[in-house]
């Protein structure tokens, strides 16, 4: 079956909101077999929206569209594919009731222009929003399904993977797919395809896909098969290539991030974390407390940014900063060591460099940075040279530490029984 994805909104035509959409719906679809085949941007005109519609319903069999489900003026793909598709729109009154109680447990007035959220193309099946006003809808038209989603992410998502996904299980004559996603760090994309790529082409009906990112690189599997058994066993014989050969840098699968394999990683052994950043101004914290449950496991952050702070918050001495500089190898030990004795933790990590565009030296370049992680055995501390911009230097800072966290419980001989 082919997909097309219409993405509805000016704001987007106008760079003013990033389109995440498309990326992370094709990923989800994909383990049901559907591949994303084409995908359009339109703006609010609803002779743009409707023409879109009428071109996708002509070659797919699943049309997915984003926006424009709001109450405003400018929400007009509910009312264009009610006309497209000859219906009529009713009021539904579960959805005002949903909508008028989100407004009163919110405390604030309901603006009369939320009533048109509750209107609905005849017959259509609607989809609930947990996390926001406007309801999704789906559709079957000549054949053909329709779903309508809500713009914003944090209300698509949900709705997406929590509904949408079992619906079109339900609904849909699906192909026989088994697909996985491996997530690995701290090897680049080349020598990832170089280890696994020649095994994995030569299985039958597999297929193969890599993904690049800043420190991360995904090997993406699909095998297309007769039965579901035959799928299955191929997906293991591919997944055996590849845990065999990447081991111990594959750090998830699927949608696994980094920071939530620390967060479960930790929390399973009862084990504390703390830490003390310079140059990442507090990102490794942010990345680990947005994590559900980070609280079972991180015990605090020290952004020591000043030379003074490194000092007063986590005891580095000052003679080790002024024999060494502040971005060396025995301050970020110094950092490591200094926050989890403060803190008590099981674990501590420093990290200090240099995220540019300025600052560097011959010695000491735009980019250098020390990551040391201090455990109640021993103190480690790895350095890399990261050549981004600021932001992107950041993170890719935070990955390594979190990396080099995660290596650290994988080695039985870094993570002896805790003394206490």
């Amino acid at each position: 079956m082919k997909v097309e994805i219409i993405n509805t909104g000016t704001e987007l035509l106008l760079g003013a909101v990033v389109n995440t959409h498309q990326s992370y719906m094709a990923r989800a679809l994909l383990p049901l077999g559907l591949t994303v085949q084409r995908q359009v941007t339109v703006g609010d005109d609803p002779l743009l929206i409707r023409g879109a519609f009428a071109e996708a319903i002509k070659r797919a069999g699943l049309v997915i569209a984003t926006g424009g489900l709001g109450p405003t003026s400018d929400d007009i793909t509910r009312d264009v594919v009610a006309d497209l598709t000859g219906r009529r729109l009713v009021f539904h009154q579960e959805i005002m009731d949903r909508i008028e109680a989100r407004f009163r447990h919110r405390r604030f007035p309901m603006p009369a222009s939320v009533r048109v959220q509750a209107m609905v193309p005849e017959g259509a099946i609607v989809l609930t929003n947990n996390n926001g006003t406007a309801p999704g809808l789906a559709l079957e038209h000549k054949t053909k399904w329709l779903i309508l989603l809500p713009g914003p992410p944090r209300e698509l998502k949900p709705m997406f993977e929590d509904i949408v996904l079992p619906l079109l299980r339900e609904k849909l004559t699906l192909p026989i797919v088994d697909a996985r996603t491996f997530r690995t760090c701290g090897i680049g994309e080349s020598m990832v395809e170089e280890i696994v790529g020649t095994q994995l082409l030569a299985l039958p009906g597999c297929e193969v896909g890599y993904c690049a990112r800043p420190s991360e690189v995904d090997v993406r599997i699909v095998v297309r098969a007769h039965s579901q058994t035959e799928a299955r066993a191929m997906a293991d014989r591919a997944e055996d290539i590849i845990r065999q050969n990447l081991r111990e840098w594959i750090f998830g699968t699927g949608e696994d991030r980094l920071e939530a394999v620390i967060v479960k990683t930790l929390a399973a052994k009862k084990a504390t974390l703390a830490v003390a950043e310079s140059c990442t101004g507090g990102l490794l914290a942010h990345r680990i407390t947005n994590v559900p449950g980070s609280s079972e496991m991180f015990v605090n952050g020290c952004v020591t940014y000043t030379n003074a702070s490194k000092t007063r918050l986590v005891g580095v001495p000052a003679t080790l900063i002024e024999q060494h500089g502040a971005v060396s190898d025995p301050v970020a030990r110094a950092m490591a060591e200094g926050v989890r004795t403060s803190s008590g933790t099981d674990y501590g990590i420093g990290i200090t460099g240099i995220a540019g565009p300025s600052g560097g030296t011959t010695e000491k370049p735009i980019g250098l940075v020390y990551i040391a992680l201090a455990t109640p055995t021993e103190t480690r501390c790895i350095e890399q040279r990261i050549n981004y911009d600021r932001e992107t230097f950041k993170f890719v800072a935070t990955q390594y530490a979190l990396d080099l966290l995660r290596r650290a419980n994988l080695n039985p001989a870094v993570d002896r029984k805790r003394t206490g």
